[in-house]
């Protein structure tokens, strides 16, 4: 058997974003807003670079109603934007921590995170997706980089593809320093956070589908047809394929169901 090791960068260095201090939830309002995309500073200002875009942390929902908790800058306005013009909306705190509850879409929802604070706006490169009703996988998408679970996960979250390259993305236990992960015939070391997120990206020799963590097997189904309407959200196997484009760009998650 071949053997392999990949140090995995973590979440937080995944998504090149600085968390906010504190653990209190902020003062929240969610209303839907009437304003477009995502836009430029008033005035035709570029964003500033120094404007703390809003990290989506948790989820949960509640019958009808979709909690989201995260961080952003203290006292930023947090707007969630969909390519069709409705907005979510939360006010953070002055630790940074803001909470925002919407009604379970009827439809399945992509949503851009937007800081806005005084006339300067600032957008994350992530994408929240919320499925339809809230059942389903809850994950925050980017290009490049691992998806992250919201919702209840098995010991693997998400693979992510480009086409070129797969990555593989999940969350074990808290103070694990060590998880193997086996891929087809090559065996592999990820190195969980503190918060215990890790990632693998594979190399050519990990070409096997079958994926092995811990006691739990999963067999990835592919990427999919290219063709089609996107964003969506199908099901394939044992879990759902997320299929979207960022910069031109297809990209896909698998999402292997809770077990």
């Amino acid at each position: 058997m071949k053997r392999a090791m990949y140090r995995n960068a973590t979440i937080a260095a995944a998504t090149g974003l600085m968390l906010a201090a504190g653990l209190g939830l902020g003062l929240a309002a969610c209303t839907p807003a009437q304003d477009g995309g995502a836009r430029k500073a008033q005035g035709g200002s570029s964003p500033s670079a120094w404007n703390q875009t809003p990290v989506i942390e948790a989820a949960q929902v509640d019958g009808r109603e979709v909690r989201l908790s995260g961080s952003a800058q203290p006292g930023a306005r947090i707007v969630l934007r969909s390519a069709a013009g409705a907005a979510y909306a939360a006010v953070a705190g002055d630790d940074g921590r803001f909470d925002l509850r919407m009604e379970a879409p009827a439809q399945d929802l992509w949503l851009k995170p937007e800081t806005q604070v005084g006339q300067d706006a600032a957008a994350s490169p992530d994408t929240l997706f919320v499925p339809a009703g809230g059942q389903g996988p809850i994950a925050v998408l980017r290009a490049g980089g691992p998806t992250r679970r919201l919702d209840r996960a098995p010991a693997l979250g998400a693979i992510d593809s480009d086409g070129q390259a797969r990555r593989l993305a999940g969350r074990t236990a808290q103070g694990t320093q060590t998880l193997p992960v086996t891929v087809g015939e090559v065996s592999l070391q990820a190195f969980p956070d503190a918060a215990g997120h890790w990632n693998i990206v594979l190399g050519p020799e990990a070409s096997g589908d079958q994926i092995v963590i811990g006691d739990e097997v999963f067999v990835w189904p592919g990427r999919g047809e290219a063709g089609g309407q996107t964003p969506r959200r199908e099901r394939a196997a044992e879990g759902w394929r997320v299929v979207w484009a960022e910069g031109g760009a297809l990209q896909t998650a698998w999402l292997p169901d809770a077990r």
